[in-house]
């Protein structure tokens, strides 16, 4: 079969055309893709009908196929993320997302209520993969400058935040929508569970939801 790619920024100017046809076998997946094409994993994401794909995401005729290249941004858009024991500084994360291309900066601090204390375990190192992996995607979709992202593990107390996010942008319409995309996001995905405390030290194990 034969795949049309679409091609963007640098790649499409190394190629000197917007698109290139690819001949793939039945049953083909995005490493097959990427290995016709002699690009090296991870040096671009494959787009699949206007969803980011992984290397075992199966290619099929029809299928509207891109190679997405580093975004605007790149290195260092991520400016923190981590999962950690410690308490959370809500100034240092203002600070880690300050650009000289933003004139605004939205933070969400997630604090512990109405329960004498929070109690989190988290899959730290997967969790902090998954923290980067959707700041580097919410930052591409709402043309964010900088994001950064910080979890507690262990015993958060009343009134102290267990989880920030901060988001700077051009413009305060897209800090805004990114800061409220990645506190979902995190919410949803983040390998993270906690359990209620109560005032006499009752404990309550909070329900989820399967992640994807």
């Amino acid at each position: 079969m034969v795949i049309t790619v679409r091609l963007f920024a640098g790649l499409r100017e190394r190629a000197g055309r917007d698109r290139v046809e690819v001949e793939l076998p039945e049953g083909a997946r995005v490493s097959d893709l990427l290995r016709a094409m002699e690009l090296a994993p991870r040096s671009c994401v494959v787009a699949i009908n206007r969803e980011y794909a992984d290397e075992r995401a199966p290619v099929r005729a029809g299928d509207e196929v891109a190679l997405v290249p580093p975004v605007s941004g790149g290195a260092g858009v991520v400016r923190s993320v981590r999962v950690t024991g410690e308490t959370l500084d809500l100034a240092a994360l203002a600070g880690a997302v300050r650009d000289r291309a933003a004139g605004a900066v939205v933070l969400f601090e997630g604090v512990t209520r109405e329960v004498r204390e929070l109690d989190y375990e988290a899959y730290v190192e997967m969790a902090e993969e998954r923290l980067r992996a959707i700041g580097e995607e919410v930052a591409a979709e709402h043309g964010l400058s900088a994001v950064a992202l910080e979890h507690r593990t262990g015993t958060v107390p009343l009134g102290e935040p267990s989880v920030i996010v901060a988001a700077s942008a051009p413009h305060r319409g897209e800090a805004f929508a990114g800061a409220r995309a990645l506190i979902d996001r995190v919410k949803a995905e983040a390998p993270i569970w906690k359990v209620e405390v109560g005032p006499a030290g009752e404990r309550r194990r909070v329900e989820g939801t399967l992640p994807g």
